[in-house]
């Protein structure tokens, strides 16, 4: 017998390429091009376009009229399958927070090392907002989705002190750390769930917005964990 070749490493590489593909176009809000999405990938046009393809006919992506990509109706359907019973008692209040603030609120959920994004609700009003589409996916490390997420749960050794401060405060607050030009507020909301603390993300353009937003998006975080105990 002859010698068998060196078994690839477990899983599919187009699979996974299909998921990275699927993660950078949820993360875009202005969605991406083919050639976009071949250099982020570092992959050859032609990969990334068969990618978009498959991913267009399974409905996790539409392309629009200027050949760009976004995120599919069947993306959101699935991420309605993501703690059902933490979205459903989130989603009203949601609502009153960002009619009410005239911003963008979300709820964010921990996904390995990012903070992403299962419910977003805008605002009502027809003034200017932030744009933000369900599966976006931020860093844990900055930005205040991430840094509520971490400060939800327990104290870690060596853990930054920015998050240390917010778990004291009840919220963190930034601005432009993952998108210039934007301030967002985000306060941990407490849940016996295993897959550990949510969040709510309130997101703007407007400084003083993001400032007014702390007390609301802090009693909307206590307001959650309360019903949800």
């Amino acid at each position: 017998m002859g010698t068998s070749e060196p078994r690839p490493a477990e899983g599919s590489q187009t699979l996974e390429r299909g998921l990275r593909a699927l993660r950078l176009i949820a993360g875009t809000p202005h969605g991406m091009t083919a050639t976009e999405l071949a250099a982020e990938l570092g992959v050859h046009r032609s990969v990334a376009y068969r990618l978009l393809t498959s991913l267009v006919r399974q409905h996790f992506a539409v392309r629009d009229d200027e050949a760009r990509y976004r995120v599919g109706a069947d993306l959101v359907g699935l991420a309605e399958q993501v703690r059902p019973r933490l979205r459903e008692v989130a989603e009203q209040v949601l609502r009153r927070l960002a009619d009410g603030l005239e911003a963008t609120a979300c709820l964010v959920v921990r996904d390995d090392d990012a903070a992403v994004a299962v419910t977003v609700v805008e605002p009502a009003t027809r003034g200017p907002r932030f744009s933000y589409r369900v599966g976006n996916r931020d860093p844990l490390d900055r930005g205040a989705a991430g840094i509520a997420l971490l400060a939800g749960g327990p104290p870690t050794d060596g853990e930054p002190a920015r998050v240390t401060e917010a778990r004291q405060r009840g919220y963190a607050l930034t601005a432009g750390e993952v998108v210039p030009g934007t301030f967002a507020v985000a306060a941990p909301i407490r849940t016996a769930h295993p897959d550990g603390p949510a969040g709510i993300n309130l997101i703007t353009h407007r400084q003083d917005i993001a400032e007014a937003a702390v007390a609301p998006v802090t009693a909307a975080a206590e307001e959650i964990s309360a019903r949800l105990a």
